[in-house]
């Protein structure tokens, strides 16, 4: 069963342009995945949330017209068995350029580890790019949550997420530890070939060039202070400390005008620091005020950014985004906790940040700020679902759908 793409003639499709920049006509289309579990619960918020803050802020002018296409459970409702992630679902993120999804269920006993990650790698989506900001009321277990204001680049397509390993006694993994004894250059060897599983870390110049790049280009239009390179490169130092070193070089050699280090702070100029992966999880409970823009590879940018979200009310209220050259796909960062699903009662502002970042991806910055007010002043006004609800006194408990209408009131 096909895609149903009807829509009104004034409808049309985000194009890129020559430079990388994205051409937005007024009326674009977006495609969206529902999500499994918790999705549909979320998702029909947001939908109102975001359709509302555009007509606040623009009027009749400017209007999303959603496409839904298919990935997870009801990709196989729709499509049939084994059809977790469509071809068509893939041509139709790349064809429209801009997508956002609710979370999927990660298929048990199939050849896809993940489809959020199939996802990213599939169609290039190499920068994972999470905010971590604090929203006043929210419940923390930080007795300063709003010193927190990072937003964390995570490397999305190499480190162990690229999927190459072998199981400890396969024929394939003792093979690997026989090469690698046969061919150390300090001297060391792998004990118990027959026992040992083989996992590949490739952190490529490239690969970690661009999302770099991405990091200091964002701290550069967003008037951040410092760039920050999370790496653990004293102990790997062929892969995470090449990360940091080809960052330095590729920072000095393209941005020195706007860039400077540590030791040598100038005003106006974007700090460049770096620190080591553990260390940087003490800091950002320390002094998080410190750190701005963090660029990472993919595990630490994984742990780094649930740890920020717990600090300032958890994943309910943590947004993310995929981005490449090509395409972009807004998500949530929480799961499809299914024995919640159909009770309109999760939190769903994870997905209605993803989705105000869609915005702010699209240049629609006052419809952006509008979501965020409302939210801001929902949660100060106490107005919260049951995860919040039962943390907070005299706060009046609401349902999925009664929270976006409270940011739209509020808005």
């Amino acid at each position: 069963m096909p895609i149903k793409k009807t829509f009104p003639a004034v409808a049309e499709k985000i194009t890129v342009r020559n430079d990388g920049t994205l051409d937005v006509p007024n009326q674009p289309i977006i495609p969206f995945i529902e999500g499994d579990g918790i999705g549909p619960d979320i998702w029909a918020p947001t939908q109102h949330v975001i359709d509302s803050a555009i007509a606040k802020a623009y009027g009749d002018e400017r209007k999303i017209h959603w496409l839904e296409i298919f990935a997870g459970e009801k990709a196989i409702a729709h499509y049939g068995d084994n059809q977790w992630l469509p071809n068509e679902t893939l041509e139709a993120i790349s064809d429209y350029v801009v997508a956002i999804k609710g979370p999927l269920t990660t298929p048990i006993g199939e050849g896809i580890r993940s489809l959020n990650v199939a996802i990213r790698q599939k169609l290039n989506l190499y920068a994972c790019i999470r905010p971590v900001r604090y929203f006043p009321g929210c419940p923390s277990p930080m007795k300063n949550p709003e010193k927190l204001d990072v937003v964390i680049f995570r490397e999305n397509t190499e480190d162990v997420y690229c999927g190459i390993e072998w199981k400890a006694g396969s024929k394939e993994a003792i093979a690997a530890v026989e090469f690698i004894n046969q061919n150390t250059l300090d001297g060391k060897s792998l004990p118990h070939s027959t026992t040992t599983g083989i996992g590949i870390k490739p952190v490529s110049k490239p690969h970690s060039e661009r999302l770099i790049r991405m990091a200091i280009k964002y701290a550069i239009a967003h008037n951040r202070k410092s760039v920050t390179f999370v790496h653990k490169g004293n102990i790997m130092k062929f892969t995470e400390g090449a990360f940091c070193d080809w960052g330095f070089a590729m920072a000095h050699d393209i941005f020195s005008d706007r860039i400077c280090l540590e030791d040598d702070i100038k005003s106006g100029k974007i700090i460049i620091k770096d620190r080591i992966a553990d260390a940087m999880f003490q800091q950002l409970l320390l002094r998080p005020d410190e750190y701005d823009v963090l660029a990472t590879t993919n595990l630490n940018g994984d742990y780094l950014s649930d740890a920020c979200a717990a600090q300032v009310g958890g994943l309910g209220v943590a947004p993310g985004a995929n981005i490449g050259d090509k395409a972009a796909v807004f998500e949530a960062t929480h799961g499809t906790a299914p024995k919640y699903a159909g009770q309109d009662k999760v939190n769903p502002s994870s997905l209605i940040l993803s989705a105000a970042m869609l915005l702010e991806h699209l240049g629609w910055n006052k419809a952006n700020k509008l979501v965020i007010q409302g939210m801001t002043r929902a949660i100060k006004n106490k107005q919260v679902t049951y995860d919040f609800h039962r943390q907070m006194d005299d706060a009046t408990l609401c349902k999925s759908s009664e929270f976006g209408e409270a940011i739209i009131e509020h808005m």
